[in-house]
């Protein structure tokens, strides 16, 4: 079966509690990992302030997939994005092969400046 590289990005809303947060990351990770995908990284980032205003609210919590799966997936992946009111919007996009090199970089941590990996 013919396997792509995608990566999601999801923003949950804000007034979830951190175990309501847990959850909604689990639900769709499980649709990920039922429908035959690979998660091949996962990242919290936590709340975040939004650059423009969603449902009356400027914060969000982000979360990030980058999984191998077949093109079918997306589709099943993002009617379960909308179908849940705590997602306040998603994105789903294809790595091509500088997408990666990109998202390899920023997961070994490569891509921080020296001044914010030595602040760590």
């Amino acid at each position: 079966m013919f396997q792509n590289q995608y990566e999601t990005v999801f923003i949950l809303t804000p007034v979830l509690s951190e175990a309501q947060i847990k959850d909604a990351v689990d639900k769709f990770k499980s649709v990920l990992t039922e429908n035959g995908a690979e998660i091949v990284n996962e990242e919290s980032w936590g709340l975040r302030k939004l650059a423009y205003t969603i449902q009356h609210k400027n914060t969000g919590y982000y979360q990030l997939f980058q999984f191998k799966s077949s093109p079918t997936l997306v589709a099943i992946l993002e009617t379960e994005f909308k179908r849940d009111e705590r997602i306040m919007r998603f994105l789903t996009t294809r790595l091509d092969k500088d997408a990666l090199a990109y998202a390899s970089r920023r997961k070994s941590g490569a891509g921080k400046s020296k001044e914010t990996a030595s602040a760590e």
